[in-house]
């Protein structure tokens, strides 16, 4: 039998189109391939159990080889095979996928979602790489003949008889002269790792079989303990520490989906893990860009999702428009809460010792996910400086009796620099303030979206006013400078300071306190931190504002009032604004040099007075 046609398409030529637009990668055309030879094995494994083939199904490994002297790529299964009219059918017409009629005729048998039937457009990516295609197989029906179909990239195709003794299929690729680059093997063996990994039927390649057909994943929870859960993490991602821990997934209503979504170890690092979740169709891997299928804060987590929802020919706008990856990323996000949640409740001890690792990957998701924020509320932790955690509740029962300002607002203090701020937590101290600890990266995001979210809440950096006005109780004290004296010094210290950015006050303050204050306003500084963050480009030009305060009642301002007219006056001012700058971290260079030299000078002074 020779039979000559015409393959059944609706452009004069769907080639270039393939080659051009089917595919943005050209190694996809092995994965295509090779989930073909695992369909046609699962079609006949399926047809076994259904005692619809009595022989022995025996061996059903697909072999993939290639040869560099014939320039060719081989891809071999033992699987279900076609006739010559199914190959008509399923190749000569792209048009028809083979899994549609395949599904139907077994759909009230069992459960058909273990089935791809990836005929059609997938078999015909080979002809991105190759000049020529062969396809040699024989059916496992009883009496059917083997057949060899050959195309050479045109409509045009060749059908005749051949002797093959084994039923399954074999796909042979002429590999083009632009493609050669296909016929190594450290290349292929590339492709093969990625794509086909994880396939539920052994792949052959270079005599070894180089998948592992029952990943964790498709593994019963009740089946598995901590060691394999951690060596499957090492598996995917070698010379990684631990995770913190992880969430088994295995869903089958409303939709299907199965994996394992891991907690690493984070820190500081806000920026997400790209191509670390990996997504597959049926142990078949798809891509590792799954930024529409998993929120964007989840990111953050390793590991793999496996859904049959999901097809394999993905595109971004398919992902964003698709109910079902809609729907699966909602579960994700509620079973990653209630996994925060059931770790919270039951060992809360643990699950601070862990929060220094997950805390940003919480704030993360609360920021960007109102329904996460619900969920998150109840076992988001605060630490203070005593290295304390609190819940939300909990903290504002903590500090609620004495952090309560005059206009009934609960204020939190916070310091994101300990060691640079250290002045302003002593004086916030002395006063029986708590002071939380908020130096995360997302923490300056972080304060707002609980001062919107927590009712007569604000938030202050421990270094943004004297503490005597972070938590205002009452009605400023009467200076007891005058208007005169009050201006006067006001005027000297802006002569000396010669700092224009520095908005000069003279204001009453308990004597305990710090003779100048250098500070940013709570509102500035986060206005700055947004123009850093690309909100407010504007402000990036714009110099940084501070308030230089005098505090009047200081015995050493008092004394220094008396002496303004005195030209050493300039020294102790010098001094006090250098301290200022000094308690703020901002004293440095020749400015820095010059205190030193100055302070040593003083030293002697006072010496020679004793």
């Amino acid at each position: 039998m020779e039979e000559k046609g015409s393959i059944s398409i609706h452009t004069e030529n769907i080639f270039p189109i393939i080659k051009k637009f089917l595919y943005s990668d050209y190694e996809i055309f092995l994965r295509e391939l090779v989930s073909n030879a695992v369909d046609a094995t699962q079609k006949l494994k399926r047809l076994a159990s259904l005692g619809e083939f009595p022989e022995e199904v025996g061996d059903t490994q697909v072999v993939v080889s290639f040869n560099e002297k014939t320039k060719t790529i081989s891809i071999l299964d033992k699987g279900i095979g076609m006739t010559a009219d199914e190959v008509k059918k399923y190749i000569n017409q792209i048009a028809f996928s083979g899994a549609t009629e395949f599904i139907e005729k077994y759909k009230d048998k069992a459960e058909t979602q273990d089935i791809i039937g990836k005929f059609g457009l997938g078999f015909y990516s080979a002809f991105m790489v190759a000049s020529k295609v062969e396809l040699i197989s024989r059916s496992f029906q009883k009496e059917a003949e083997a057949i060899r179909w050959e195309c050479d990239g045109s409509t045009e195709f060749v059908l005749t008889n051949t002797v093959k003794k084994e039923r399954g299929t074999e796909v042979i690729l002429h590999m083009a002269e632009d493609s050669l680059e296909f016929l190594d093997k450290n290349r292929i063996k590339g492709i093969l790792d990625k794509y086909c990994k994880f396939l539920p039927v052994e792949i052959v390649f270079d005599g070894s079989v180089i998948n592992n057909t029952q990943p964790l994943w498709t593994k019963a929870p009740s089946e598995l303990k901590d060691e394999d859960y951690l060596g499957f993490y090492k598996e995917l991602y070698p010379f990684t520490e631990d995770p913190l821990f992880w969430i088994h997934l295995n869903v089958d209503y409303p939709f299907n989906l199965t994996g394992i979504l891991y907690f690493p170890k984070i820190k500081k690092d806000i920026e997400p893990g790209r191509n670390k979740i990996q997504l597959y169709s049926r142990q078949v891997f798809i891509t590792d860009e799954v930024k529409d299928v998993v929120p964007e804060y989840l990111m953050l987590l390793h590991g793999v999702l496996d859904s049959p929802d999901i097809p394999l020919n993905v595109s971004r706008s398919f992902l964003q428009a698709d109910s079902n990856v809609k729907k699966i990323n909602s579960h994700i996000t509620k079973k990653v809460a209630d996994k925060l949640q059931e770790l919270f409740k039951s060992d809360r001890a643990s699950f601070e010792s862990k929060f220094a690792d997950i805390g940003l990957f919480v704030k993360y998701g609360m920021l960007t996910d109102d329904k996460f924020y619900d969920r998150a509320k109840d076992f988001i932790l605060l630490k203070n400086l005593d290295q304390k955690y609190f819940t939300l509740e909990e903290y504002q029962t903590h500090v609620k009796p004495l952090q309560t300002d005059k206009e009934s607002q609960v204020i939190y203090l916070y310091a994101h620099d300990p060691a640079r701020q250290d002045s302003f937590i002593a004086g916030a101290r002395r006063n029986g303030y708590d002071v939380l600890l908020m130096d995360d990266v997302l923490d300056s995001h972080f304060v707002g979206l609980l001062e919107r979210k927590l009712e007569k809440t604000q938030f202050k950096r421990v270094d943004s006013d004297p503490v005597h006005k972070l938590i205002p109780k009452q009605e400023e004290a009467h200076s007891l400078l005058s208007q005169t004296e009050t201006e006067a010094l006001k005027k000297r210290v802006e002569e000396v300071i010669q700092q224009k950015s520095y908005q000069v006050s003279v204001e009453p303050m308990p004597e305990d306190e710090l003779p100048m204050s250098l500070v940013m306003p709570e509102f500035m500084r986060r206005m700055k931190e947004m123009a850093a963050g690309g909100g407010m480009a504007f402000m990036g030009t714009m110099p940084d504002t501070y308030q230089l305060i005098v505090n009047a009642h200081h015995p050493l301002i008092r004394q220094l009032v008396s002496q303004l007219a005195d030209e050493k006056s300039a020294v102790k001012i010098q001094q006090l604004f250098d301290l200022a700058l000094l308690g703020q971290g901002m004293l440095t260079g020749a400015a820095l040099t010059g205190f030193i030299e100055r302070s040593i000078s003083l030293v002697g002074i006072e010496n020679k007075s004793e």
